[in-house]
């Protein structure tokens, strides 16, 4: 507990003042960030990052993950890149005599987009206002209090045994409801410039996916039968451990809240 203290404490001086700071720093760390999260899921499957398909899913992470407000080239580039390192991945499966198979060909393109559109949307959420990414994180993490106490007080039914057995669904339910505690605290301060129900439902929205990204990790990781996505936060595992339901917050919360 004490280390897993001292962790949370330490990444919170280092990602604090990056994300209060934004722009480009936010941008290079968001980088480091996916870099990291595609070499954890990479490993699960036992594809090394320094190998032809860990590099050529790193420069997958490279374009996708570039500004979208640089202009409609952006756009057309990441289309034409991920068609062709589909057709490269394709080929290396008949170069590796099919040691990399057709699967993880598929696996690779799906973690370029799953790593890199959640964490292009870090900082590309921060970009837009503090308040937004303020408003991310509070959700996730009340929902995650939330869930872990009335799970722990109240939890009866399983929610997902199967994938997460300590799930449940009074803890779901309870995290939702902590976390509609985020935008009528920030109505008060903030102007999201829309109505406070409607920033509710969207609320309920978001905590439900942060939820369902914690699920699909822990699907992940049990699936590949591993513990921890990493061991680069000791106590906490790995990138993807502390960033799953982010990386569905985010670009659900600018669909719904920023692009309307």
């Amino acid at each position: 507990m004490k280390v897993r203290t001292l962790t949370a404490i330490v990444a919170l001086i280092i990602f604090l003042p990056i994300l209060l700071k934004g722009g480009m720093l936010l941008m290079v760390f968001s980088y480091l960030l996916a870099f990291i999260a595609l070499k954890e899921l990479l490993n699960m499957n036992m594809i090394k990052f320094l190998s032809i398909p860990g590099i050529i899913s790193a420069l997958g992470i490279l374009v996708i993950m570039l500004p979208q407000n640089a202009g409609d080239w952006v756009g057309n580039l990441q289309l034409k890149s991920l068609i062709a390192l589909s057709f490269i991945l394709l080929s290396y499966t008949v170069l590796s005599k099919n040691r990399f198979s057709f699967m993880d060909a598929a696996f690779c393109l799906m973690s370029i987009s799953y790593v890199g559109i959640g964490f292009m949307y870090l900082y590309e959420t921060r970009a837009e206002g503090l308040h937004y990414i303020l408003l991310a994180f509070l959700v996730v993490w009340l929902t995650d209090t939330g869930a872990y106490i009335f799970g722990r007080l109240i939890g009866r039914h399983k929610l997902w045994p199967v994938i997460s057995p300590n799930k449940t669904i009074e803890g779901f339910i309870g995290g939702i409801f902590c976390s509609l505690l985020v935008p009528i605290v920030m109505m008060l301060f903030v102007d999201f410039n829309v109505a406070i129900w409607l920033l509710l439902i969207y609320t309920v929205i978001l905590s439900m996916f942060g939820q369902l990204g914690d699920l699909v990790e822990s699907g992940f990781k049990r699936h590949f039968g591993v513990k921890d996505s990493g061991r680069i936060l000791p106590g906490h595992g790995g990138i993807l451990d502390r960033f799953d339901s982010f990386m569905f917050v985010l670009p659900l919360l600018n669909i719904l809240l920023i692009q309307m």
